[in-house]
C-alpha cells in the first residue's frame, strides 16, 4: 500500500453508497437472459466466467478485510498478525480491483458501448461507481498503512484509529456488493444477447 499522509485520513471516510438499482430500461435483456440460465448459454465463455470469478475474489476479500478488523477490534488476534494479514489481503484488494476497473472503463465498457449503445447510461452508472470506489479505497488504503505502522510503533494508538479501517473496509464492501451485481446482471446479458467474447 502508499505512504500515508495522516492529515488527509478523514477526508473520504464518508462516502455515499449508491443504493438504487440500475434503473428497469437498463434490465431489459436481463429479462431475456435472467441470471440462472447464463451457465447453460452457449455464448457463456470462459472469459466472462472468468471476470465473474474475479468479482468473487473480490467480494471475498473486502469481507476478509472486514471481518479480520473486526476480530482485531474484538482482540481476538494478534496485533501483528493483523497487520501481516492487512496489509497482504489488503493490498491484493486495491491493487487488483484498481486494475480490473482499469481494464473495464477502457477497453471492456467501450467493447459493449460499441455493441449496444443503449445501455451506455448504465454504463455510466458505473464508471461512476468506479469513482465511488477509488476514492474509498484510497481511504483504506491511507488508514490501513497508518494502522500497520501504529501497531508497530503504539499500539493503543492503532487501536484508538482502528475505526477508520473498519469504516472504509465496510464501505468498500457495501459497495461492491451493489455494484457487482448491478454490473454483472447488465454486462453478461449484452454479451450473450450479441455473442460477443466467444
Amino acid at each position: 500500500m502508499h505512504t500515508v499522509y495522516p492529515q488527509m485520513l478523514q477526508m473520504q471516510i464518508n462516502t455515499d453508497i449508491r443504493q438504487a438499482p440500475l434503473s428497469s430500461d437498463m434490465q431489459v435483456l436481463l429479462r431475456d437472459y435472467p441470471r440462472d440460465t447464463w451457465p447453460e448459454n452457449p455464448n457463456f465463455a470462459r472469459s466472462i466466467q472468468n471476470w465473474m470469478g474475479a468479482h468473487q475474489g473480490f467480494r471475498q476479500l473486502a469481507h476478509l478485510c472486514v471481518a479480520e478488523t473486526q476480530r482485531f477490534i474484538d482482540r481476538e488476534n494478534e496485533e501483528t498478525d493483523y497487520a501481516d494479514r492487512l496489509g497482504y489481503f489488503g493490498n491484493m484488494l486495491v491493487r487488483n480491483l484498481h486494475g480490473h476497473h482499469h481494464w473495464e472503463d477502457h477497453s471492456f465498457f467501450p467493447e459493449l458501448s460499441e455493441a449496444d449503445a443503449r445501455f451506455d447510461p448504465g454504463i455510466e452508472v458505473l464508471e461512476s461507481d468506479h469513482e465511488t470506489l477509488d476514492a474509498t479505497l484510497d481511504t483504506f488504503t491511507r488508514a490501513s498503512n497508518r494502522v500497520i505502522k501504529l501497531i508497530h510503533l503504539d499500539p493503543k494508538q492503532a487501536r484508538d484509529e482502528i475505526a477508520k479501517v473498519e469504516n472504509a473496509a465496510s464501505t468498500i464492501d457495501a459497495l461492491l456488493k451493489r455494484h457487482l451485481a448491478d454490473e454483472e446482471d447488465l454486462v453478461v446479458p449484452i454479451i450473450l444477447h450479441h455473442k460477443l467474447r466467444g
